[in-house]
């Protein structure tokens, strides 16, 4: 699956959303539905979940409270959704890592698929290639790569940790283009993104929304989307598809996972609430300005997907030589 907006099926779910929204969905009034997030306050995925907040709240027809458990990689709060209740009271809110982590730990405390009930994969984040342009002076793929293949082992790509997603779309960049540079992992995102702009590393592949004001000021040169249509974000920035990478197709994606064996009533519930919540105008246009692309899949297609993906990061790690903690 591929994380674009299908027009026509978005329109459905806008349809679908105002009538669910109109009557609230069967629910415990009194108590909140717990929303776990395996990561820090302030995080993309966090920002995400409380833009949604107030219209999920009215689409189920109860309070949420939205609980940040980070740590280990996401281990901890990934944890925490396993061993919940199955009574459609606790979900959670998943990220790539989520499935990357079976590659990058020697063992986990659950299993990333059996364990938890897919209920939707909610859309993505897009990623964008970026260059110091006083390091790098290259404007496409084609530049770049020219740059990279000249002098290889010369030039690194900074990343936010190892084994982290922003980690493999730079690694995945290097294999799909053919060119030798070197890793050079970051503690987050924030110290990545300054010594890009500092000239102590020379490219990375990161989140939009984290650069979007170092590529208007300059200070960081865009080189391609890694989505499969151009984004109204960076209307002027070609995909790696259109430039001769049909298989650079990457982004930070997010689902909304059950504890396991979470019955087919409640599974239908909140994906009902989260169809609902996702086609209201609020909410569009706070995930617009986000910079999200939203892109609402059945439980049985999140299952899909996110079993694929696991399976294409594994195969990336597994190449690059990536040995698990």
């Amino acid at each position: 699956m591929k994380m674009n907006v299908k027009r026509r099926a978005f329109a459905a779910v806008v349809f679908a959303g105002a009538a669910l929204l109109a009557t609230p969905l069967h629910a415990q009034p009194d108590k909140p539905m717990r929303v776990i997030l395996p990561v820090s306050a302030g995080s993309g995925v966090d920002a995400i979940v409380r833009a949604m907040g107030p219209q999920l709240g009215k689409a189920l027809g109860q309070p949420i409270v939205i609980e940040n458990l980070p740590g280990a990689g996401g281990i901890t709060g990934t944890t925490a959704i396993v061993k919940a209740p199955p009574d459609g009271q606790t979900i959670g809110v998943l990220s790539n890592n989520h499935v990357i982590n079976p590659s990058v730990f020697k063992s986990l405390p659950y299993d990333t698929l059996a364990d938890i009930t897919p209920i939707m994969v909610v859309g993505s984040t897009p990623f964008v290639l970026v260059v110091n342009p006083t390091k790098l002076p290259a404007s496409n793929v084609k530049e770049l790569v020219a740059l990279l293949k000249a002098k290889p082992g010369t030039f690194n790509y900074a990343s936010s940790g190892n084994g982290t997603i922003i980690h493999l779309a730079g690694a995945l960049f290097g294999e799909e283009a053919g060119v030798d540079i070197k890793h050079v992992p970051y503690k987050g995102t924030g110290p990545m993104v300054s010594d890009l702009i500092a000239g102590h590393v020379d490219l990375g592949v990161v989140a939009v929304p984290a650069v979007q004001g170092h590529l208007k000021a300059g200070t960081l040169r865009a080189v391609g989307v890694g989505t499969d249509q151009r984004i109204p974000q960076l209307p002027d920035v070609a995909t790696f598809v259109e430039q001769g990478l049909p298989n650079y197709v990457i982004g930070g994606w997010f689902t909304v996972v059950g504890p396991p064996k979470l019955p087919a009533a409640e599974v239908k519930r909140i994906h009902a609430a989260f169809t609902a919540a996702l086609a209201t105008p609020e909410l569009r246009e706070a995930m617009a300005s986000q910079g999200n692309i939203i892109s609402p899949t059945t439980p049985e297609a999140a299952a899909q997907y996110m079993r694929s993906e696991q399976d294409r990061y594994a195969k990336l790690i597994n190449k690059i030589g990536l040995k698990p903690e």
